[in-house]
């Protein structure tokens, strides 16, 4: 565990990234993506950068990733979800120990919240799957495709708790949900546990702690036992 910042045990407000985060979703959403983007004739050689769409919002992480037009991303944005929405929970669970977390951070006061760049509808139903709905106080995503700025949905959730940014902490998997926090003025740990970020990325772009298991995020989160 690297802590590099200031001590968040005491923030009221725990919000969560989805995908990487709470959940492991990397091999649905990494097969899922192949399978379209083969379709659509990219190279095999060039798939191997699929793990990079996980952290930006949809289309706009085919463009990014793999340069795609804007109306190509949304066409295999559409045909990737056509897909993607049937996996069930099985595209979707929780990391082990993530429920037995948040019911321990529930136990100990503290209001959470999920902040996800997937579309809202889909975030709401995937915590739905895993049983987890009644531990968050809110659960937001993108509300169209058209929004691309994360920063939104966590200064979104903050509001409908009626706190402040002081108030809160931020979690995610990609440089992403750093940025996004500190746009907010929210700090962010980082978390490795589900292998999507490169190397010193989360520490490069200001985590506040990066925890390498959902033990280490704990202790970020409630100090040591």
């Amino acid at each position: 565990m690297a802590l590099t910042g200031e001590d968040v045990t005491g923030r009221e407000l725990v919000i969560f990234d989805f995908d990487g985060t709470l959940a492991d979703t990397v091999d649905g959403i990494c097969a899922t993506a192949r399978a379209v983007l083969s379709a659509h004739g990219v190279p095999e050689e060039d798939l191997v950068r699929v793990p990079l769409i996980i952290g930006p919002p949809f289309p706009q992480a085919f463009s990014l990733v793999f340069g795609l037009s804007s109306e190509e991303a949304a066409q295999v944005t559409a045909e990737y979800r056509a897909i993607y929405k049937d996996l069930g929970i099985e595209g979707w669970p929780l990391y082990p120990g993530m429920r037995e977390l948040l019911e321990e951070l529930r136990s100990a006061g503290r209001r959470l919240a999920v902040a996800s760049s997937k579309r809202e509808p889909l975030v709401m139903r995937a915590v739905a799957d895993n049983g987890v709905a009644g531990l968050f106080d809110v659960c937001l995503g993108k509300t169209s495709d058209e929004q691309a700025d994360k920063a939104g949905t966590i200064a979104r959730a903050i509001e409908a708790l009626g706190l402040a940014p002081s108030d809160a902490v931020m979690v995610g998997d990609r440089h992403h949900d750093v940025d996004a926090a500190a746009a907010c003025g929210v700090p962010c740990v980082g978390v490795t546990y589900g292998g999507t970020a490169a190397p010193g990325e989360l520490e490069g772009a200001g985590a506040c702690a990066v925890a390498s298991s959902v033990g280490e995020l704990r202790e970020v989160l409630l100090g040591r036992r």
